[in-house]
């Protein structure tokens, strides 16, 4: 059953760098107090989410945070380091806490996983954006095709805040 507004996050092991490290973190240390929006793509360096996806939520940092947001995070099927290098390369500096899902089990939990075995890309993120308050989903937005960046977007992030 995929993630919906009044869902609560489910608490699994993500990574992230620290001191150039990967650190294991939980879901709900990292994201469950505060608002938070949380965005999910298909994967690091990918055209859509390099070009579209990463670098909007970067630019409008600011004006999630004046709304309120407390924390805005990407996750993907991918590893620290991966999440690290492509957070250096697209500048997200502190603006945008980059989260690796190494096997999918955030994925998983939330029930929002694409299969793109097919492309050779395995288990990946659907694109979804949700965001949160304290552990508790007030929004869900999942793209209809994993090419588009249209309801899990920074502006329309922004609309719904």
């Amino acid at each position: 059953m995929a993630l919906s507004a009044g869902d609560t996050l489910p608490e699994v092991t993500l990574t992230t760098m620290r001191d150039d490290k990967p650190t294991p973190v939980t879901s709900t240390e990292v994201l469950g107090t505060g608002t938070v929006v949380l965005f999910g793509v298909p994967g690091a360096f990918t055209p859509t989410c390099s070009d579209q996806h990463l670098p909007e939520y970067v630019l409008r940092a600011d004006e999630l945070k004046a709304k309120g947001v407390d924390t805005i995070a990407c996750v993907s099927v991918n590893d620290a380091f991966v999440m690290d290098a492509w957070g250096k390369s697209r500048d997200t500096g502190d603006a945008v806490l980059m989260l690796g899902d190494g096997n999918g089990d955030l994925a998983k939990a939330l029930g929002l996983t694409l299969d793109g075995t097919g492309m050779g890309l395995g288990l990946r993120n659907q694109r979804y954006a949700a965001v949160f308050t304290d552990g508790v989903a007030k929004g869900v937005w999942v793209e209809s095709s994993p090419g588009d960046v249209t309801v899990s977007s920074a502006d329309a992030v922004l609309k719904s805040l």
